[in-house]
């Protein structure tokens, strides 16, 4: 191991680069096009759903508080990873920064964890209003909301600098070639020249509650649910409880399908390449769908919308 003062003074001049896509050369601007594209589609369905959530009364409960902050995660999730893609399609540049490279990994492992949490908080307040309903608004109160969704934006920047603290005590002193279009965990465990065994045991009990935690949580809380659909006679009163969760399930299952993919599948030559498109799936589209998803799908939203559109037309 080394000390954290021969770590500076080794990485200080040290950069990496990110090879992503740089073997497609003749698709470089069609990407770019379409990332810009859907950067700005992201950006604009997640701004959009924080400001319908903030200015509508109706839309002034725990659920969308919930959604309002898995919005705004999921801009800080998009801003950590695609400005600087699109920045090395502009421009050619592959090189990040050694220390560059260890921020953008923290950032990037502290809002999976954020949103793990967030995922787990909201399939509880469904499961509150599905299979507890006189219960539920003494229950999930504004003071229980406030601190359920802090503590999930907490435990993330907290399992984050764990990590990063084991990460910083690694020597990188030989290829410097991350053969990823992002910094991330496995990626860079590669590129060390020290013993990596200590990093990977203890991020494989992290995982446990970063990531494994909330996923049982979130799937026993759904199963309670649905067995609570199903307890419901009429089709019609299925039908209106379970289009109430719908649409979490649906992200649900997007953003933990891709990411149990991502991190279980190996990392060898031939895989390397679906892993990147696996991990493009989770990083880019998983933020540009949700909106989407919840625009949709959500009756309430798609009213807040038309109110909001009808406002600013008679304004106009």
């Amino acid at each position: 191991m080394v000390s954290s003062r021969e770590w500076e003074n080794c990485t200080s001049s040290m950069e990496f680069v990110l090879l992503g896509m740089g073997n497609l050369p003749s698709l470089q601007t069609p990407l770019f096009v379409l990332l810009f594209m859907t950067y700005l589609v992201t950006m604009v369905g997640n701004i959009l759903i924080v400001a319908l959530v903030v200015a509508d009364w109706h839309l002034h409960t725990p659920m969308y508080f919930f959604l309002s902050n898995l919005s705004s995660l999921e801009i800080c999730y998009s801003s950590t990873i695609l400005p600087q893609l699109l920045a090395s399609f502009l421009t050619g540049a592959r090189t990040i920064s050694a220390q560059g490279c260890i921020v953008q990994f923290y950032f990037f492992a502290s809002f999976v964890v954020t949103e793990s949490y967030l995922l787990a908080v909201m399939s509880y307040d469904r499961y509150l209003a599905i299979c507890q309903p006189l219960l539920c608004a003494s229950i999930m109160t504004w003071k229980v909301s406030l601190q359920l969704a802090a503590a999930s934006w907490l435990v993330g920047l907290l399992i984050s600098t764990v990590v990063i603290s084991f990460i910083s005590e690694l020597k990188f002193c030989g290829p410097n070639a991350i053969n990823h279009f992002f910094c991330d965990f496995k990626p860079l465990l590669e590129l060390a020249c020290s013993d990596t065994r200590v990093v990977t045991i203890a991020t494989f009990f992290l995982s446990f509650l970063d990531l494994v935690f909330p996923f049982l949580f979130t799937v026993a809380s759904y199963m309670c649910i649905i067995a609570a659909i199903l307890r419901i006679p009429s089709s019609v009163g299925r039908q209106k409880a379970f289009s109430t969760c719908s649409s979490h399930l649906t992200v649900v299952n997007v953003f933990y399908g891709t990411l149990i993919i991502v991190y279980m599948l190996p990392r060898t030559p031939q895989l390397r390449q679906l892993n990147k498109v696996f991990s493009f799936s989770y990083t880019v589209l998983t933020p540009l769908v949700n909106p989407l998803i919840y625009s949709l799908r959500n009756r309430e939203v798609r009213e807040a919308l038309r109110n909001a559109l009808r406002k600013a037309l008679a304004c106009t």
